[in-house]
Parts: structure tokens; sequence; C-alpha cells
């Protein structure tokens, strides 16, 4: 591996592993201070998944993994639908915090799975109706 490849698998592993430690504070956050019932329970089943995934990712991308791409992918995936379900609580400011911390991790792995961005087929048709 190169350098280049290196420190950028070291970001990616550190983006990984700072995102699964925001998701379970922001987790245990909102059981702590009464945030449950407002967040939902798929919000925090959601929290717990990113964590997950993203440990998973981060684990395999140390150990060199030859399935870290794929992590990464359900990484992407998850961690953007985890910041977009944080950033409606723009007034907590760890929610908030969760929110950015998700979407940089969500860029990093889906660099680190060399994917190209999907864009699903309701936002195209959605696009073309405008």
């Amino acid at each position: 591996m190169s350098v280049i490849q290196d420190s950028d698998n070291t970001k990616a592993i550190k983006m990984c592993l700072s995102c699964s430690k925001i998701c379970l504070e922001t987790l245990h956050h909102c059981l702590n201070n009464g945030k449950n019932g407002l967040v939902g329970g798929m919000h925090l089943a959601l929290l717990q998944q990113c964590a997950d995934a993203c440990q998973l990712s981060g684990r395999l991308m140390i150990a060199e993994s030859r399935f870290h791409h794929q992590a990464c992918e359900l990484s992407f995936e998850i961690c953007q639908a985890c910041a977009e379900e944080c950033e409606r609580f723009e007034n907590d400011p760890l929610l908030a915090r969760c929110a950015d911390v998700c979407r940089k991790c969500a860029e990093s792995c889906r660099a680190m799975a060399g994917m190209t961005v999907r864009i699903p087929q309701e936002e195209i048709a959605r696009a073309s109706m405008t």
C-alpha cells in the first residue's frame, strides 16, 4: 500500500470508529433524557445499527479484510439514513453533532467502498417533474 492509501485508510477507520461512538452516545442521551418517545423506536434502532455497522467497517479495514468494501457500502447507507433522522432535531446539540459526524462518515465510507453516488428512482422522477 502507498502512503496516501494508508493515510486514507487511517482516516476512514478513525471516522468509522468516531461515528460508532457518537451514535452510541446519542442513543444513550435519548434514552436517559426522555427523548426516546420523541425520537421514536425506529430512530433509536437506527442509531444502534449505525454504531454497529461503522464498528464493523472500522474493524474490517483494520484487519485489511477483502470484505471491507461491502461493509463500507452498508455503513454509507446507514449513516445517510441516521444523519437524516438526527437532522430533524437540530435544537439538540448532540443529535445535531451526530448528524454531522454521520454525514462525514457516509462520505468516507462511500470513498472506501469505491461507490458512485446512487440517486433513488423516486428522486430522479421528482427532479424531472420540476
